[in-house]
């Protein structure tokens, strides 16, 4: 018997790309992912470096995907359940 993978982000029902958060681990990336966008928007000043936070905004996005990649449900494209009317 194959052991199953333990997923933290399962894949949305509808569209492509994951959904919220299934357990613990996934709400805690998700949460540090947040703060670290809100702490980032306070203490790279706007108007002098747009520049930097937005390359800052796009890394932590890439790392976001990344960890959603790995301990996720492999993304494809989603019609919803056949069965729902």
């Amino acid at each position: 018997m194959k052991p199953q993978r333990d997923i933290w982000f399962p894949a949305k029902r509808y569209g492509w790309g994951w959904g919220i958060p299934a357990c613990w681990q996934g709400w805690v990336v998700l949460c540090a992912y947040m703060g670290l966008l809100v702490m980032g928007a306070f203490y790279i000043p706007h108007r002098k470096d747009a520049v930097d936070f937005a390359i800052y905004a796009l890394v932590l996005s890439g790392l976001l995907i990344l960890v959603c990649w790995k301990k996720g449900e492999r993304p494809k494209w989603r019609w919803g359940d056949k069965s729902e009317p």
